[in-house]
């Protein structure tokens, strides 16, 4: 009996944790640790974009970041002066550490002056990165 009980607490939190993880994963966020942050074009490697910048942290074995460097990639291609970044986390640990990336994908999107406006970690929908463009470039 007591074996049936722990198997259903188990599956229960499963199930509660699998919920509450499908509903924040890839969404587009600003969290209070985020404020004043800000990358140069030393820190990407290259240059900013002329209205914003959607830098992607990704990693060698991480299909989500194929499929959100294709969503990025058409995002880039239908707003002008939007430029797509994407960083090998495992090769930028250093800032893999100072912007606190957790997991790939990680997307930050930022202003033309480099300040981070959102993030998402998990593969954001088209609709919400053309969104926080939206308040990027505004």
């Amino acid at each position: 009996m007591t074996g049936l009980v722990v198997c259903v607490a188990v599956l229960a939190l499963s199930a509660g944790f699998g919920l509450w993880r499908m509903r924040h994963d890839g969404r587009l966020r600003v969290r209070g640790r985020d404020n004043g942050v800000r990358l140069s074009a030393e820190d990407l490697g290259t240059a900013l974009g002329e209205r914003a910048t959607l830098v992607q942290f990704s990693s060698a074995f991480c299909a989500p970041c194929r499929a959100t460097k294709r969503v990025l990639g058409e995002v880039v291609d239908m707003v002008d002066g939007v430029t797509h970044v994407e960083i090998d986390a495992e090769s930028q640990l250093d800032l893999v550490r100072r912007l606190d990336i957790l997991r790939t994908p990680t997307v930050l999107v930022l202003d033309a002056r480099g300040a981070l406006v959102q993030r998402a970690s998990g593969q954001p929908r088209k609709a919400d990165v053309i969104a926080a463009l939206g308040l990027a470039v505004g």
